[in-house]
């Protein structure tokens, strides 16, 4: 595997800085990470996207945004979201803990890693325009996507549901109304892969009505398996579909319905314990066949038995409405609703020991409406709207720890199992609006402002059978002494502005600033089991906490951006500055089997980003980006004095730096067809990305921290004359680097501190179609 030792880290900022410079450096706003063009076109045209919730050019766009185009993110060999994993800067997306559709999204040092329907993701997920509420199904495939884009910074403004780190803008293909359009693949590969790719669009009445039809399977045998039972596990078995009917009645009028649902039905994903499990109160030491230490090898042990593996179903519908009322006024309306239903089973210990193992059901559906108008005439131009979203999350979950309770340290285990029931409503609306006025051709401002407001009610109640006994009940709030007792729903309000200015030098270039508030609400420990888990000691005094507060962020940026040499050369640039307050952070209880949650305090975060995009013949493409990133805290207070792991252990001296904040993020890719006359084109290509040493969890535990790794992929593909037909041969992780994607640490809980790896190397052998 290959590692960047600190040594050599400067010189990768010297030359990675120098030779984007030289060869047209792309700070992550304005670039679009590849274009459609095919060999014999001239022109890649103007790349449009939906940043400001409105169609621009990219390179009109004072924003830090990367749109990555279908075609790119089939050289990327994505499936899903994961996919792209690396090749934005200063963005850290990878799967999610515990499970293969559970997202995992840090921008600029910002994200929410924890899956706990309580805590709201901090970078938001949309699809075609609809807010995705909780990490679990996230990592969809992209089947049927015509681009997705990355906005980086706080979406505190037009975006539905705010969100402090940035956004993820899923873009479907809409179908064609005039034309008839077919795509097709299939795909074998490592592990007896199998993935099944279809889409096509037909005009049912020309003009005036067509509909699409999309579908993926995607099944592939577990890359991790369990030495004592033979069984495989992180394996892939899901298939999705959706159905888009868009009708354009009059050149005015635009309605789009949409339906999709995604079912998966895997094994269970395992990690490696990476320290000395523990039973409660920290004895005996407990011994699995398979210990902490080892080096990976994709071979974990288990508790589970065979069918204790993973489900979810996830399905939605949308309702899209575009209508011009004038030449200056367009209205939208964007409704949607959606259920989510994952069953989950989990071994936290990653051994076979039943020390921490889990069924978490999850029942959560949700209806969102969204009304904007949209206003453009003359200098002046702008989005106003208002937003409401209805959230209902319930969940069931039993913990199952037969080998952590002992009354003795030579006495034997107890079998213990926790049932939790809770549910949790979320309402939130808010108001917003945006303009932008050019002063000049070459000179205009644009100012917004966002007011919005949640409620969120919480109800959890507990119990315990420890040795055949029962006991341990809670109920929250109402176990809380008294005046907390009756405080099962918290409000949450903020204002979020957003001010930018920008100078076009040229049509095709662009310099601007900006500044700009996000916000996150806050909520309710939903680990809750005891007054324990919402106490915290403020100035030397226990004191009852019974819901954390809201996160909020500021960002300062100044970015440039520009198209040269007719196309040829697209290039980004941008530097920001962010500060973070209130910070929503679970930490390791000071006691066993705690888990409070507090507003830690206040990071510091600056970074720049680089993007590219050069062709230098029309048959070769080179993309690049770079990012750096700075983050600190500049405050922690976790109540924590004497665990060894506080991240303030004297209250003055802070020992930790931010989770899942990588100082550089690096990535190359190039492709060059080969023209092969009348007989087609032969395409070779490939992509290099390397993510920094960064940490797994809050407190910076040795065993959950990654030292920084490259990931290479490599293509060939033979498109036939004419370009409807194609075969291509990928591998993904050729140089076979065994790397940490995600740590989950209940240290309070028997130690637990459990690290898990992306794949192996892996390689593919596709055949297609597409007209």
């Amino acid at each position: 595997m290959l590692r960047l030792i600190p040594s050599v880290r400067p010189l990768l900022y010297a030359g990675v800085a120098l030779g984007s410079l030289a060869a047209a450096p792309a700070f992550a706003q304005a670039v679009q990470v590849d274009d459609d063009t095919v060999i014999g076109d001239s022109e890649t045209g103007d790349i449009v996207v939906t940043a400001r919730r409105r169609e621009e050019r990219l390179l009109d766009v004072p924003v830090a945004v990367t749109a990555i185009s279908a075609n790119t993110l089939e050289k990327l060999q994505a499936t899903d979201l994961s996919g792209i994993q690396g090749t934005v800067p200063n963005v850290n997306l990878v799967q999610g803990r515990g499970s293969t559709s559970n997202a995992n999204i840090f921008i600029r040092g910002i994200g929410q890693p924890d899956a706990l329907q309580t805590f709201d993701p901090a970078v938001g997920i949309y699809v075609d325009g609809v807010y995705m509420s909780r990490i679990q199904g996230a990592l969809f495939g992209l089947f049927d996507v015509e681009r997705v884009e990355v906005l980086r910074g706080p979406q505190g403004t037009l975006y539905g549901k705010n969100t402090v780190g940035g956004a993820v803008n899923v873009v479907t293909r809409k179908p064609d109304t005039v034309q008839f359009r077919a795509a097709g693949s299939a795909t074998y590969g490592s592990y007896d892969q199998i993935l099944l790719n279809g889409y096509v669009s037909a005009p049912l009445v020309t003009d005036k009505l067509a509909l699409s039809l999309a579908g993926v399977y995607d099944k592939r045998d577990g890359v991790v398996i369990d030495p004592l039972t033979g069984r495989d596990y992180n394996d892939r078995n899901s298939w999705a579909a959706r159905g888009i009917l868009r009708a354009t009645p009059s050149e005015n009028v635009e309605l789009i319905l949409s339906g999709d649902y995604y079912k998966q039905r895997n094994a269970a994903a395992l990690g490696q314990a990476t320290a000395p499990l523990t039973g409660l109160l920290g004895f005996p030491v407990l011994k699995p066949a398979y210990p902490y230490g080892r080096t990976w090898n994709y071979r974990a042990s288990t508790s589970l038995a065979p069918g204790q593996g993973q489900r979810v179903d996830h399905w939605g519908v949308s309702f899209t409405g575009n209508i011009e009322l004038s030449d200056a006024l367009t209205f939208t309306s964007i409704t949607g609703y959606r259920k989510l239903s994952p069953d989950y089973y989990l071994d936290f210990d990653a051994t076979e020991l039943e020390v921490s193992d889990a069924f978490v059901g999850v029942r959560q559906e949700q209806f969102s409406q969204e009304l904007q108008l949209k206003y453009d005439s003359g200098p002046l131009s702008g989005v106003f709207g208002l937003y409401y979203l209805n959230e209902d999350v319930t969940s069931h979950q039993e913990a199952y720890s037969d080998n952590l309770v002992y009354l003795a340290p030579a006495g034997p285990p107890l079998t213990f199992t926790r049932f939790i029931d809770d549910e949790q409503n979320t309402k939130s609306y808010a108001a917003f609006g945006q303009v932008t006025y050019d002063f000049t051709d070459q000179f205009s401002a644009t100012a917004g402002l966002r007011y919005s407001k949640e409620r969120k009610r919480y109800h959890r109640v507990t119990s315990t059978v420890t040795g055949g006994v029962t006991g341990g009940f809670y109920e929250y709030p109402n176990s809380l002494p008294a005046p907390f007792n009756g405080i099962d729903h918290v409000d949450f309000d903020a204002w979020t502005p957003t001010l930018s200015l920008s100078f076009k030098p040229t049509r095709d270039t662009l310099l601007y600033a900006s500044a700009s508030r996000g916000f996150k609400s806050g909520g309710f420990n939903g680990r809750v089991n005891g007054v324990g888990d919402v106490t915290q000691v403020i100035g030397g005094v226990p004191t009852i906490v019974p819901f954390f507060e809201p996160e909020t962020v500021w960002t300062y940026e100044g970015g440039a951006k520009g198209s040269f040499l007719d196309g040829r050369v697209t290039m980004a640039a941008t530097g920001f500055y962010s500060t973070y307050q209130d910070f929503q952070a679970r930490v390791g209880g000071g006691s066993a089997g705690a888990f409070p949650v507090v507003n830690a305090g206040e990071l510091r975060i600056w970074g720049i980003e680089f993007e590219a995009a050069v062709r230098p013949v029309r048959e070769w493409s080179i993309r690049t980006s770079f990012g750096y990133l700075n983050a600190d805290y500049e405050e922690f207070n976790d109540g924590r004095r004497a665990p060894a792991y506080s991240c303030n252990p004297t209250g003055s001296a802070i020992v930790c730096e931010p989770p899942f904040a990588p100082p550089i993020s690096f990535s190359l890719a190039s492709d060059y067809a080969i023209p092969l006359g009348n007989a087609g084109s032969l395409t070779l290509g490939g992509d290099a990305r390397f993510v920094d040493k960064h940490y797994l969890s809050i407190d910076n535990r040795p065993g959950l921290i990654e030292d920084g790794y490259w990931l290479v992929n490599a293509f060939v593909q033979f498109d036939a004359a004419g370009g409807k037909y194609y075969l291509r041969g990928g591998v993904k992780n050729l140089t076979k680097s065994i790397y940490k994607t995600d740590g989950q640490e209940f240290s309070s809980i028997g130690n637990i501190q459990t690290a898990y790896y992306g794949d192996p190397r892996t390689w593919s052998v596709t055949a297609g179609f597409r007209f």
